[in-house]
């Protein structure tokens, strides 16, 4: 008997500590092959590694919402990790527009890990976050202007073209820039701009290749710095998060913040200079903003930095023009 039920409890033994392994349900609004679905499970990959009863991702095949819905998705249960774009829930964040300005910088891993420490030292961030658990915040690449019409060379250009963009500060700078916009987002751009329903799109380069609209566009302008950024976090249930025992929750950490603030932005330049060799090999004429355009621009938006820090320090930031320098700081630190 006894040689019968040893190997029985060691079955259940296994059996047991199978179940103690923690499983998060991942979920991506973009398709597998997109840098920020290949950076979560990255992430994923590293928690992994870093956790004795091996915590695992169940990365699910689709979206368990579409974008703009996923931040609610998070904190309602529906899945335990995922990323969103702050401004696809217009009015809601308002901090978190500090990294969306104009001008930040030319590659999103420094934006990103200079906009995750930052942001990290202000719990005004966090509290903005209500319902959900921060695990990182991080920004794509250069925002930058497409269209299927003509080359943009000077603000005058932008005037009798419609523009996609995703919400946020971009609509703010769209609008002190004269420019024609309806907030919608980034999946929805390839349909809109077949059919000649937008002339064109805020995106950085990256965008034109994963959302398949790289041989539809005729025009680029870029601009040093990027005409706009957005804005994203990376989240936890934090229901779920409560419930890991202090290993994981330390673990969970460790991959979190700026290293996986890291990871998204990293990511994100190789494929901004992967899709800009693609538009040239598709005879996508790309202009780069001359000083006077840019002037042009720095005058009209000027005041949206002011009017960012005169909301944030009613929303409860202290010292929010100094919390903008010490980012801008952070970036210039990190870009060298």
């Amino acid at each position: 008997m006894k040689k019968i039920l040893a190997p029985l409890a060691m079955a259940l033994a296994a059996t047991t500590g199978a179940q103690a392994a923690t499983v998060l349900t991942v979920s991506s609004w973009l398709p597998p092959t997109h840098t920020l679905s290949r950076a979560q499970k990255t992430w994923c990959d590293m928690l992994q590694a870093k956790t004795s009863n091996g915590i695992r991702c169940n990365i699910l095949p689709r979206g368990v919402a579409p974008a703009p819905g996923t931040y609610d998705a998070v904190k309602n249960g529906l899945a335990d990790v995922s990323y969103t774009v702050h401004g696809y829930t217009p009015g809601r964040f308002v901090l978190t527009q500090m990294a969306e300005l104009p001008f930040l910088g030319d590659k999103a891993e420094a934006i990103s890990v200079a906009f995750n420490r930052v942001a990290s030292k202000h719990p005004e961030f966090a509290a903005e976050h209500a319902g959900v658990h921060v695990l990182s915040y991080f920004t794509h690449g250069p925002g930058m202007v497409f269209n299927t019409k003509r080359p943009i060379v000077k603000i005058d250009d932008l005037g009798g073209l419609k523009f996609r963009v995703g919400g946020g500060m971009v609509n703010e700078i769209s609008k002190n820039l004269d420019m024609n916009v309806t907030l919608k987002p980034a999946p929805d751009s390839y349909e809109l701009l077949s059919t000649g329903v937008m002339d064109g799109t805020l995106f950085p380069a990256e965008s034109t290749d994963s959302f398949k609209i790289d041989k539809i566009i005729k025009y680029a302008t870029t601009f040093p710095g990027g005409l706009y950024n957005t804005s994203f976090v990376f989240m936890m249930n934090p229901n779920t998060y409560d419930k890991l025992s202090d290993a994981d929750k330390k673990a969970v950490d460790a991959v979190s913040g700026e290293v996986a603030a890291s990871i998204f932005g990293k990511g994100w330049d190789e494929v901004d200079a992967k899709a800009m060799a693609n538009m040239q090999k598709n005879g996508v004429q790309i202009t780069k903003a001359d000083n006077s355009f840019v002037s042009a621009v720095t005058v009209r938006i000027n005041k949206l930095e002011r009017d960012w820090a005169k909301a944030a320090s009613d929303k409860g930031l202290k010292g929010a023009s100094s919390v903008l320098s010490d980012f801008r700081s952070e970036i210039a630190k990190l870009s060298k």
